[in-house]
This record gives C-alpha cells, structure tokens and sequence, in this order.
C-alpha cells in the first residue's frame, strides 16, 4: 500500500464562504479535522495551487489539492510476536490478545507489546497514529480489540468510540454476590495518593457501566459488563466501587474471600488466579469501509472456565 495520500476536490457551492479547515473537514472527512489542520500549516493542502491558513475563507469553485507523504508515528521496532487474528481486511484487525501482553510501549514496558507485533504483521501501520490501536485491555485483560489498518479506518474508528456506537462487552468474576443487574455511573480519574491507580473521584471524566448476572455463586458472581465510555481500568474500579472487585485484582481486588468449607482445590485457585479475572467477550462495530454493521465472540479463557467450574461445583454440593 502506498505512504502517501492524495485527494482534490473542488469546493461546492454551499460550502462557498466558510473557512478553509471547516470545508476540508466536509469534502475530506475521512481524516479528523485536527489532523487536516496540521496539514494546512504544513502546506501539504493546499487551494488553487495557494497555501492558505485554516481560518481564511474559501470560495466556491476553488480546488483543494492534498498530497500527504505519511511519517513513521514513532522510533518503535517491529518484533516477532504471535498474534491471535480472527479477521482481517484492509482495513482493520480484530485481535483476541492473551492475557499478559501489554498493549503499547511504556515505562517498564518498551519492547515486547501488541504495537511491536503488530508494526511486524503489517509494517505500513508505523504511519498510522499508535500503529492504528484505537482502544486498549490492560495487560492480564484477555479479549478482542480491533486496530485500524489505515489513517481513514483509525479516523472513522475513533468516531464510534467518541460516538458510543461501538459496543464492548466483557465477562468478569466478581467477589460477593450480586443480586441484580444495575448501572454504574460514576466518575474515573487519578487516585488522589496513589497515582498508579485510578478511582471514582468527582473530577474525574464520566464513566458508565451496565452490569447483568450470569450466574451466582456462594460467595461470587459471574457478571457480563457493557461499557458505555472507555476509561482505564473503568470495569475494575467500577465493580469495586459498588463493593463487588474482580477476583485476582492485584490493584483494586481488596480483601480475599472463600466460601465456608470451600475445597482446597478451590481455595488454591481464589487464591493463586493469576490475574484479574476479565475477558473482553464481544465486540461490534460499524465497519470503517462499508458501514456494514459487524460482530465477533471470543470465548472464555481456560482460566476463566476452570474457575467458573469449580465455584460451580462448590455451589452444587451446598445445596
């Protein structure tokens, strides 16, 4: 695929009299507008031949001409990392990412993530914005993300996400039992001590989640959770906020809890989960290209299931 884009249209007339970024942003809408507008401080569109500011006025019947050499987003390296790919096109990835592989390079993590493996599986993603991730699992989350393959897919896919239109939900195990379904809408910012951790503070950005029951345990539940905004670790802090953490949280998982005369097998494995016990389940979204609606599934993790089992079993011989 080529790493440059050029486009030309000629301004109609009932775009006559705007702003030079305002009409761009209607006859190339494929791109965000902030990314238009760099590109008209940067000459590379340009009216008539012109270079022109964003604010000044065009008029009808003026050519837009844009030519745009892409350039690496970032100095990350390509890695031979295997990747669970359950579609693709030219368009877009959806990934079923294991639990323990980062996302993005961070302090701590420079090497060694989705991005590295990704810029390998498809190198021309080195030009698009975070190598086309356009949301993010923590690390020990497992489930489906999709990544954009190109600047027109990352600009529609960041839409639906601002939008709300993309739907995301996951499966979690959660201590306590939980009587019914309900919604949590409650704000997600810093912790004001602990910087690493994020909380339900009321400066914070707004935060919703709708959570059901699947199944109830003695002492835990199986909960199905639709994320209406997107923020760091929204589910974890959410679930703990109405007094229901997932098990295996390291960070918001609070006070380990076993059912009375639990098997030891059982209290091993509450114990000894190696990680919070979320699973991004599905996702839907409208394709970037086509706008034909689409779905995908991931089934649960063995880890997942095999706990399930045995709160399972542990319910069943209280009866």
């Amino acid at each position: 695929m080529s790493d440059i884009i050029q486009l030309a249209a000629e301004v109609p007339f009932d775009l006559g009299g705007q702003r030079l970024d305002q009409v761009a942003a209607q006859l190339f809408s494929d791109h965000s507008r902030s990314r238009l507008a760099n590109w008209i401080k940067d000459g590379r569109l340009k009216v008539d031949g012109s270079v022109l500011r964003p604010r000044d006025i065009v008029h009808a019947g003026s050519r837009l001409e844009l030519e745009v050499e892409l350039e690496a987003q970032g100095e990350w390296k390509a890695q031979d990392i295997e990747l669970d790919i359950i579609y693709e096109d030219d368009h877009i990835l959806i990934i079923d990412k294991p639990s323990g592989l980062v996302v993005h390079p961070a302090a701590g993590h420079q090497d060694g993530t989705m991005l590295n493996a990704l810029l390998h599986h498809v190198p021309h993603l080195a030009n698009v914005p975070r190598a086309g991730i356009v949301h993010r699992l923590d690390k020990d989350t497992t489930g489906l993300m999709v990544v954009a393959k190109t600047l027109e897919a990352h600009t529609n896919l960041v839409a639906q996400l601002q939008a709300r239109t993309v739907s995301r939900i996951y499966e979690a195990i959660v201590i306590g039992v939980i009587v019914s379904g309900g919604t949590v809408d409650a704000p997600i910012g810093r912790h004001g001590v602990q910087r690493q951790k994020m909380a339900v503070v009321d400066a914070g950005k707004v935060a919703v989640s709708h959570y059901r029951v699947l199944e109830r345990f003695r002492a835990h539940t199986h909960t199905r959770v639709k994320l209406e905004t997107g923020r760091t670790h929204q589910i974890r802090v959410h679930m703990t906020h109405i007094g229901h953490p997932l098990v295996g949280d390291p960070t918001y998982g609070g006070r380990f809890r076993i059912p009375p005369g639990a098997s030891p097998t059982l209290i091993e494995s509450l114990r000894d989960f190696p990680r919070q016990a979320l699973h991004a389940r599905f996702l839907e979204l409208d394709h970037p290209a086509t706008g034909v609606r689409m779905k995908w599934e991931s089934p649960l993790p063995d880890d997942f299931t095999w706990l399930l089992s045995l709160l399972r079993q542990d319910s069943e011989s209280f009866v």
